[in-house]
């Protein structure tokens, strides 16, 4: 049986005791996106489904499930309750790759699947498709996706098998390397691509003869009839995290890398900002400092966001609208050359054009149980200290009077007044008493 059918093993099952966290560790976050994210939004955009993904996990395994359920459903989870090596992992996911070989594995292809590591963010779709491309080509058994490194210490060397051949003999670990192969500067990064009926035939010869008495799914690689390499393009996709210092440097590069992409494309960028992967900013827009973008975020053109402004998932800006200091907005609805100037909360909000904010508004959008929506019309004032109780709508061309509690509906080109009546107590004694506390 040879199909064409592409799937994918991520091993997620590490504990991660250097982290010094409650998480597992590919849960930990990268440009606010858990690294095991990452990595299963490469396989996506290499065109494999979250149906014909497993993940292998073990340290707090519900808590890898609750997440993989909420946000990626169709991944299949297989436990590894002991941490025996990489191979170990694989072989929890015997079933799964008995699925796509079917009951006749001698001879079988069933199918290409890949190994990737949880914890390795920057492995993108383009490496994986084209190391994809060339396993399915040559008709390897394996393929290595390999990265050269300026310094490669500590990672296992690729030993080609010469004149500028795709196939390699082994992979040698820096323990074991001779001067010679010490120089080599290409990889193993860790990532391949395997047939499935191959290393079904393979991982039940896997042994633990080695000084870490466990099982090495590097050992298929001696153990399969044709192995190539494939050499990616950008050595980054081997960085991972092993405690929280690795961990910010990856948070470096990915930040780095987004506002880049940003400013390349227009966006006026100021000090330090921090801008998710997949979030969209129009031309001309200007970020000031301290401002964070999470993802999920579509801002428009010529916008001014900041300083130390947040836009949580949600939040839609567009053209020309004003986000000052202090400001939080999360799925909300933002007009045309709407001004939200400082120090507000607009959560769940579906707000028109030319809409002014003054200062500390909010939008009392949850009861403990349940969310609500608050819709403003094109051109409201909205006063200063504003409290807007959702669900309420404010009509077009209204205004609030500031520090109004606002929990009905406001007609349009109204004014809402809520206010408690001003009381002046002439004379009043601790006035006195504060007076001749000073002296």
């Amino acid at each position: 049986m040879q199909t064409n059918t592409k799937s994918a093993i991520i091993l997620a099952a590490g504990d991660g005791k250097r982290m010094n966290s409650a998480k597992p560790k590919v849960l930990m976050e990268v440009a606010f996106e858990p690294m095991l994210d990452w990595v299963l939004a490469a396989l996506r955009g290499a065109g494999i489904a979250p149906e014909n993904t497993a993940v292998i996990i073990g340290a707090r395994a519900e808590l890898l499930q609750k997440h993989l359920s909420k946000s990626h459903g169709g991944v299949q989870t297989f436990v590894q309750s002991e941490r025996k090596g990489t191979g170990h992992a694989v072989m929890q996911a015997e079933a799964f790759l008995r699925e796509r070989v079917g009951a006749n594995v001698a001879g079988s292809i069933g199918g290409s699947v890949a190994v990737l590591c949880g914890d390795a963010p920057f492995m993108d779709a383009d490496t994986i498709a084209m190391a994809y491309e060339q396993h399915r080509s040559g008709d390897y058994g394996a393929t290595v996706i390999t990265a050269e490194l300026d310094n490669p210490a500590n990672y296992g060397r690729i030993i080609r098998t010469g004149n500028g051949a795709n196939t390699i003999t082994h992979i040698v670990e820096e323990k074991d390397c001779t001067e010679e192969q010490r120089a080599i500067r290409e990889i193993n990064s860790g990532a391949y691509w395997f047939n499935c009926g191959g290393l079904l035939e393979t991982l039940p010869k896997l042994t633990t003869a080695n000084k870490s008495g466990e099982y090495y799914l590097t050992d298929t690689i001696g153990l399969l009839h044709s192995v190539s390499a494939y050499k990616a393009a950008d050595s980054r996709i081997v960085l991972g995290a092993n405690n929280r210092r690795d961990l910010r440097g990856l948070n470096a590069i990915a930040f780095e890398e987004s506002i880049n992409k940003h400013s390349d494309n227009g966006v006026e960028i100021i000090g330090d900002c921090y801008i998710a992967r997949n979030a969209v900013i129009g031309r001309d827009t200007t970020l000031l400092p301290g401002t964070v973008i999470r993802p999920d975020v579509v801002i428009g053109e010529d916008c001014k966001i900041g300083p130390f402004a947040h836009l949580r998932p949600g939040t839609r800006l567009a053209d020309g609208v004003k986000i000052g200091d202090f400001v939080e907005l999360k799925s909300a609805n933002i007009g045309e050359k709407t001004s939200v100037a400082h120090l507000s909360y607009i959560g769940d909000a579906d707000v028109g054009s030319g809409v002014n904010f003054g200062c500390g508004c909010v939008t009392a959008n949850y009861d403990g149980v349940n969310k609500y929506r608050t819709t403003i019309g094109d051109n409201a004032f909205i006063g200063c200290n504003t409290n807007l109780i959702a669900p309420v709508t404010i009509g077009e061309n209204a205004m609030t009077a500031a520090g109004s509690t606002i929990n009905r509906e406001v007609p349009a080109n109204a004014l809402a007044i809520e206010r408690t009546p001003l009381r002046i107590k002439e004379n009043w004694k601790l006035n006195d008493d504060r007076a001749n506390k000073r002296k």
